[in-house]
């Protein structure tokens, strides 16, 4: 069976790393450039315009002076970039043409230090060493803590908002086919009070992360606004914001993937619902991203397939 598998793996930080921030800043500049393209395109002909043309006419303006600087990201992640866009563009649509609830605007522009990451797909960037990566000609050094396998379909650069990077490898592998088990079956129930209800009469309470580090929140958020913009203080002040932010998604993701292994590891067929998460976070906001759903979703889905486990998605719909 073959699947689809992500690594991540961090880049040491060395004066180096300043030309990936510089290929960041590129990617931003290139995807505003495409927004524009593409408004004014709809606002002369009253149509969209397509990812084709626009990867010819960007790789003509490559060509002149003016945007010659482009080059220095590769012709491979300027055109993940254009379809990107092109995706955002479709889904918009599609959502207008099939009437969904919930408010979904068209891809908009985007301020360099907010964009994060470009992608490369077959050239670009070669592994060797060991733990280095050679990405569009500069040679850099990730921490290997652990191997990769299979084939290398992407390799996506990340920058943080601390300005630490990031490669995402998205591999495709032949996993074994691990034998279903035979065991206990369990229904699970989202909600607001209680984070899990199980259908034995247990319930599990989510730690609450985000609101157990609210104080602390609130308190960078006012060091932040005290400070003059522009000002070196402020830049690290929004870096401890930041900071404080990455350790209460890493401490619920660590939770989830114990829970996770502690539900898979005792029962053999999981049942959940699918939820409309959008129009739960509409009612109810800060808790429901706080106890992150969707994501631990994703990991049970992930440690299942591991674990031999079958998880079953229930519609919402549906009189169970």
């Amino acid at each position: 069976m073959e699947v689809r598998c992500t690594y991540q793996y961090k880049l040491y930080q060395c004066d180096k790393l300043s030309i990936l921030n510089r290929q960041t800043d590129i990617a931003a500049e290139i995807w505003n450039h495409c927004i524009a393209l593409h408004r004014r395109y709809y606002m002369w002909f009253g149509k969209h315009l397509s990812a084709n043309r626009l990867k010819v006419f960007l790789t003509s303006l490559k060509k002149m002076n003016r945007y010659s600087h482009w080059r220095l990201l590769g012709s491979q992640a300027i055109q993940d970039i254009v379809e990107r866009i092109g995706r955002a563009y479709d889904a918009f649509f599609d959502h207008l043409k099939k009437k969904r609830s919930g408010r979904k605007g068209p891809p908009r522009f985007r301020k360099r230090r907010n964009y994060r990451s470009f992608t490369l797909k077959q050239a670009g960037y070669r592994f060797h060493d060991g733990n280095h990566v050679t990405i569009n000609g500069v040679d850099y050094k990730y921490a290997a803590h652990r191997p990769f396998s299979g084939t290398i379909k992407t390799l996506t650069v990340k920058r943080n908002a601390m300005g630490e990077f990031f490669i995402f490898l998205s591999c495709i592998q032949e996993w074994p086919d691990v034998p279903a088990r035979t065991g206990k079956a369990v229904g699970m129930d989202f909600g607001l009070k209680h984070f899990l209800t199980l259908d034995n009469g247990r319930k599990i309470d989510a730690p609450m992360w985000y609101k157990s580090s609210l104080n602390e929140i609130r308190k960078a958020n006012r060091a932040v606004s005290r400070c003059k913009k522009g000002s070196g203080n402020r830049k690290r002040a929004l870096m401890h914001l930041d900071r404080v932010h990455e350790k209460v998604a890493n401490r619920r993701k660590d939770w989830f993937f114990k829970l996770a292994n502690e539900l898979t590891s005792e029962y053999a067929v999981i049942c959940i619902e699918d939820l409309n998460l959008d129009a739960m976070k509409r009612l109810w906001g800060r808790k429901v991203s706080d106890y992150a759903f969707a994501e631990f979703v994703s990991i049970l889905d992930w440690v299942a397939l591991k674990n031999g486990c079958q998880v079953i998605k229930i519609d919402r719909w549906a009189p169970s």
